[in-house]
């Protein structure tokens, strides 16, 4: 059995259990996948609206969430770039560089410490064929009123 299969995969399907990693600090902070993907866009294509559209947000929003994670650590992790000949832009600072990296990191250190839990987890699933699971919960249905 290749570990595809274990996961709950065929080749080229989506494996059956995803780790996903979410920081979260005192004072409702929180750092995920969404807003180190908006990091790395912003430091791909040098602007904040950009990064945004890319992921399917406004500017608006991309916006406030940099300025969440700017205000989040003690240095800014985004650097506005006003105006001027090319027209402003935005990029990664030192601090935003290294804020991705040990978050890569971390995720990276958990995936490989998870990878035997999630194919244990995944080897337990139910199938997911059609009716699979609504006919074992029959046995839990309520009975009918009258």
């Amino acid at each position: 059995m290749t570990p595809g299969e274990r996961r709950g995969r065929d080749a080229g399907s989506k494996p059956a259990a995803k780790l996903t990693v979410r920081i979260d600090f005192a004072g409702e902070r929180a750092i995920g996948p969404g807003k180190i993907k908006l990091l790395e866009l912003i430091d791909a294509v040098g602007s904040i609206s950009a990064a945004g559209r890319r992921m399917g947000m406004s500017y608006r929003r991309a916006w406030l969430l940099v300025d969440s994670l700017n205000r989040c650590f003690r240095e800014p992790l985004v650097a506005a770039h006003h105006g001027g000949a090319h027209g402003g832009g935005a990029s990664l600072t030192e601090a935003g560089v290294a804020v991705v990296r040990h978050y890569r990191a971390v995720e990276v250190a958990a995936h490989a410490a998870g990878a035997p839990h999630l194919d244990a987890l995944a080897a337990a699933l139910a199938d997911q064929a059609a009716g699979a699971i609504a006919d074992r919960n029959d046995d839990f249905a309520p009975p009918p009123i009258e």
